[in-house]
């Protein structure tokens, strides 16, 4: 039979140390065979801030108008999702261009671009509507001291990561970066990913692209996360791939590259 850890033992003290170091639910307790009344609230209130972000209605007139106010040039597209229920049902809907978008990029298929970004709702349209404005200007300007210009910026709704294919394939890029809501975590519920595939077409895997993810609040900060999408951008167009033979070798921005040369 286990002796419990009593207050102030060395056990107390490493699970308190722990709990600092991971947003993990490590420790709760127990009170009697359950968890504390404490642990518990904060599970359920969690699990709804999960639930309540996939739900959440996804602003793409309001993320258009933000980019456009960047100098940027945005189309707003759908998936073949009618609506949220169906999308959640039928990933493979997701994937796919409705018919109206498939002609409005077709117009646009005689502007070929180096580089598209997609920004997409994803399992998460809360962690896009939140965080995507400013990743995107952070982006440009990392993107700018290369020498390296967004084509386009399409807002896509109903979408699932392979949809940014179609798009960055239709607008004849050469590059594709797709902007999208992560599955909520039970400690965060608004992550936004990003995936970055060089000649996107439709039927590529998930072993062509490269992904950074959990760029939120207690995850990658805007800058982090735009350097090294920066950093794979440029090695992606140089190198003509990207995926599992494309290996992230940025290191981090330079201050914080500095900062920790300096511990």
């Amino acid at each position: 039979m286990k002796t419990p850890a009593v207050p102030g033992s060395i056990a107390t003290v490493s699970i308190k140390r722990l709990r600092e170091l991971t947003p993990a639910r490590v420790g709760l307790g127990r009170a009697g065979a359950s968890m504390p009344t404490e642990a518990l609230l904060a599970f359920t209130l969690d699990h709804a801030r999960a639930r309540d972000a996939v739900h959440a209605a996804f602003d793409a007139p309001r993320l258009s108008a933000e980019l456009a106010g960047l100098g940027l040039n945005v189309l707003e597209v759908a998936s073949q999702a009618p609506d949220r229920r169906d999308y959640l049902r039928r990933p493979d809907l997701g994937r796919m261009l409705d018919a109206g978008s498939r002609s409005l990029l077709a117009d646009r298929s005689d502007n070929r671009c180096e580089l598209a970004v997609v920004i997409g709702d994803g399992l998460s349209p809360a962690a896009v509507n939140l965080h995507a404005v400013e990743l995107v200007r952070n982006l440009a300007g990392r993107l700018a001291e290369t020498s390296i210009g967004v084509g386009a910026v399409v807002v896509a709704s109903g979408a699932r990561v392979a949809l940014g294919d179609e798009i960055g394939a239709a607008l004849g890029a050469r590059m594709a970066v797709m902007l999208i809501g992560e599955r909520p975590g039970m400690s965060a519920p608004d992550s936004l990913g990003a995936y970055l595939t060089f000649g996107p077409r439709i039927g590529l895997t998930d072993a062509e692209r490269n992904c950074i993810s959990n760029i939120h609040g207690a995850g990658l900060s805007y800058d982090e996360a735009a350097f090294k999408i920066a950093w794979l951008v440029r090695e992606g167009l140089a190198r003509q791939l990207t995926g599992v033979a494309l290996k992230d070798e940025s290191g981090g921005p330079p201050a914080q590259i500095a900062a920790s040369s300096a511990l």
